[in-house]
């Protein structure tokens, strides 16, 4: 199985995009729900409970694993992919989410200046700004932290009319602080499910300032990673040949399965049931 993971729930949603895109291949989901969130934690300690995460999917028959949280991307997988697999997994791959995103992105920008929503660990590590200097020229790039928006997901908040002040906070600090920014960038698995409280605070910050001049696009990650996903497979078809072709999916979890399964119907937009783990 090709194996998606995430820290708790998010990657739920790069998962549902993943196979919408490619339906044939199977999948192993593993969400660390017992120790998140990882994006208040040390680089260290998210390395480690990552690399934890990573050798038990191994262990379940998986060669290629996405990592399918910004958090985990940003502070353990280069440490994975050049210190841990060469020595201990030489056959095997583990892929995260922030370069494919950086890779699409300046696709949809006009202006070049682009804003991130992301958790404070993301926006901390730097890695966006990082990659971005790496693969894109002359990007403005405009981050904002926005701590309250994982929590509202979670809690199942955030179709309720309070999470709009959360939402409008950050969408004003944003915009504000770059006004030529035509493109956003959700870069936190959770935040697509508030995508749309997320574009009527766009369209009402745009409106009190008077801009016409250009549009904002919403970007979420999901259609790039499974778009990334799907070339990643074609051009390494020495990995491909491990994926099996039957369709399925399992979920696993750290915490409560029971739990895990009720609060994934939120990302799945549908029924599932998990298996619980233990690392």
């Amino acid at each position: 199985m090709i194996g998606v993971f995430d820290s708790g729930f998010g990657g739920l949603t790069i998962l549902k995009s993943i196979r919408e895109r490619l339906p044939e291949y199977d999948y192993l989901y593993l969400g660390d729900n017992a120790r998140t969130p990882y994006g208040t934690r040390s680089f260290e300690v998210v390395y480690q409970y990552t690399l934890e995460c990573v050798r038990y999917l191994f262990s379940r028959g998986c060669h290629l694993i996405i990592l399918a949280c910004n958090t985990a991307s940003a502070k353990a997988l280069r440490n994975i992919q050049q210190n841990d697999l060469p020595h201990l997994y030489p056959d095997r791959r583990v892929l995260g989410i922030i370069r494919p995103t950086v890779e699409a992105i300046e696709h949809y920008t006009t202006t070049r200046h682009i804003g991130l929503l992301a958790t404070p660990g993301t926006v901390n590590s730097m890695s966006y700004p990082i990659e971005i200097s790496k693969h894109c020229q002359h990007i403005t790039l405009t981050q904002q932290a926005c701590p309250m928006w994982v929590p509202l997901v979670e809690n199942n908040e955030h179709h309720n009319a309070g999470a709009n002040y959360f939402v409008e906070q950050y969408i004003n600090q944003l915009l504000s602080t770059d006004p030529l920014i035509d493109t956003i960038l959700l870069a936190c698995t959770h935040y697509p499910l508030l995508a749309g409280k997320i574009n009527e605070a766009i369209n009402e910050y745009m409106n009190k300032h008077s801009i016409t001049d250009h549009n904002i696009n919403l970007l979420s990650q999901g259609s790039i990673v499974a778009a990334s996903l799907e070339d990643y497979l074609r051009r390494h078809p020495e990995i491909e040949r491990y994926c099996e072709k039957n369709g399925g999916v399992e979920f696993l979890t750290t915490e409560s399965a029971e739990r895990f399964s009720e609060s994934a119907a939120i990302f799945m937009g549908e029924q599932i049931e998990a298996q619980h783990v233990e690392l």
